[in-house]
């Protein structure tokens, strides 16, 4: 992928995907019965509500512009557990909505990939040239669902590592036993130095193990 596909395709497809990310957590805490995201404008699909000038704007663009690895994130959804009947339960589905949604997507794009590959043959050979109107937009599209479906997995099972500040660490505290929660949330503490040094150790790279697989199920 060169610069120019980077900038004008990966870049608006990013921020679609973690708009759509972070709308599913304010969606769901309002439908769980906590409207503060609501209304601070957080169920919508306009990525400018959801940015973080660092995570979503400046890392980015600059790790598209140089080749360096890809880290970024939105803005978070304010939640005030407080608002649900049960309030470890309502973060815990509220956390899972954003890799939930992300999965959803990734399962999207790729019936639409599918559909794609399904009507190629009823194009005419002249259609599908270089140059050929149909034919670039045939393979921009392309482009764009096989970007949507790694990028969505990856979003999604990052997301799931069970360390705080990402959904998988509300996720795991919703599941524990009562008891379980004093030893847990002294370990979330450290949770962000643990995953910079996975970071940094190269050990996230394991995240790509289920990506790579469910992307050879998903795409034709």
């Amino acid at each position: 992928m060169d610069k120019f596909q980077a900038l004008f395709i990966f870049y608006p497809l990013l921020l679609f995907c973690l708009s759509f990310h972070e709308a599913a957590h304010a969606l769901v805490a309002d439908r769980l019965g906590d409207p503060t995201a609501k209304m601070l404008g957080r169920i919508t699909l306009n990525p400018i509500p959801h940015m973080d000038i660092i995570g979503t704007v400046f890392l980015p663009i600059m790790a598209l512009m140089t080749g360096a690895p890809i880290i970024g994130w939105g803005k978070p959804v304010p939640v005030d557990p407080r608002n649900f009947k049960n309030d470890r339960r309502g973060s815990l589905w509220v956390a899972a909505a954003g890799p939930v949604s992300n999965m959803i997507l990734a399962v999207l794009f790729a019936l639409v990939l599918r559909g794609i590959v399904a009507f190629v043959p009823y194009f005419g050979e002249n259609q599908l040239q270089d140059g050929a109107l149909a034919g670039n937009a045939l393979r921009v599209l392309v482009v764009i669902c096989q970007m949507g479906v790694f990028l969505n997995l990856i979003l999604a099972f990052f997301n799931l590592l069970p360390l705080f500040p990402l959904d998988g660490g509300s996720v795991l505290r919703g599941l524990l036993p009562e008891s379980a929660l004093p030893a847990y949330d002294r370990f979330s503490r450290y949770s962000f130095l643990i995953l910079l040094g996975l970071f940094v150790l190269g050990f996230l790279r394991y995240v790509l193990i289920p990506v790579n697989f469910l992307t050879s199920i998903l795409l034709p």
